[in-house]
């Protein structure tokens, strides 16, 4: 009940967020039943950073950006579970958040923040380094992609599906297109750990998930992630 008052309030509230998909039930759950701020985490194929309300502005910016774009933390809504039913209200709690999905490429994520301010290293995260221009930046934990795969765009020949990894797996993919089937559509292994399928599809919007050894896995390369009754699935339209 909790996590359900609190969706829409989080979804108006992070709706304008560039990150990982923060619509999903995992997410909105994982947030409201946080009872502190701490340093940052890895959620799904982003990063989550948190930190006390007590500060009135919270700020940060990225390495890899030149410093020179600033995105703001948002304060994180719950009700008031001290009130009955009735008198149940939505309030800000003590904890503001921002999330980010890693750019495809970068091997180290580093970052100051701007507390009320002052340009200052993340007091909650211990990671830290001092640059050549004695600046101290803090670093962040990396989201892990163990396998790659990759999504070809509409062409002549129909929609590719290719995967890359370990040999000798089984690959499949299924979706909107096939009612879900996990073992209509099975990619062959055209070279050891790189399997492909092409597939004729109409014009339309396609929802998509692989199965690799019989186990979900996401097209970390199509993002962002959607959800469809809570669970991570890819779009893909075909034009």
């Amino acid at each position: 009940m909790k996590a359900f008052i609190s969706t829409v309030f989080l979804v108006f509230i992070i709706g304008t967020i560039g990150a990982l998909n923060t619509e999903s039930y995992q997410f909105i759950n994982h947030l409201v039943n946080l009872t502190s701020a701490g340093a940052p985490e890895v959620f799904e194929d982003g990063v989550l950073w948190t930190t006390p309300a007590l500060y009135k502005r919270v700020g940060i910016a990225f390495a890899h950006e030149g410093f020179a774009k600033v995105y703001w933390f948002k304060k994180l809504i719950t009700p008031d579970d001290s009130l009955n039913p009735q008198e149940r209200e939505i309030k800000g709690s003590g904890i503001l958040f921002f999330t980010y999905t890693v750019p495809k490429g970068l091997t180290s994520l580093e970052y100051r923040l701007i507390i009320d301010g002052l340009w200052t290293s993340d007091p909650s995260n211990p990671n830290k380094r001092v640059t050549e221009a004695g600046i101290i930046v803090s670093i962040a934990p990396l989201p892990t992609i163990k396998d790659e795969l990759v999504t070809m765009q509409e062409s002549s020949n129909g929609i590719a599906f290719s995967y890359k990894g370990q040999a000798g797996q089984s690959v499949y993919v299924a979706g909107s297109f096939n009612n879900w089937d996990p073992f209509m559509y099975e990619l062959k292994e055209n070279s050891p750990g790189s399997y492909g399928l092409t597939l004729y599809l109409p014009k339309g919007v396609y929802y998509y998930i692989f199965f690799v050894q019989g186990k979900r896995v996401i097209d970390y390369n199509n993002l962002p992630q959607l959800y469809r009754d809570g669970l991570s699935v890819n779009q893909l339209e075909v034009k």
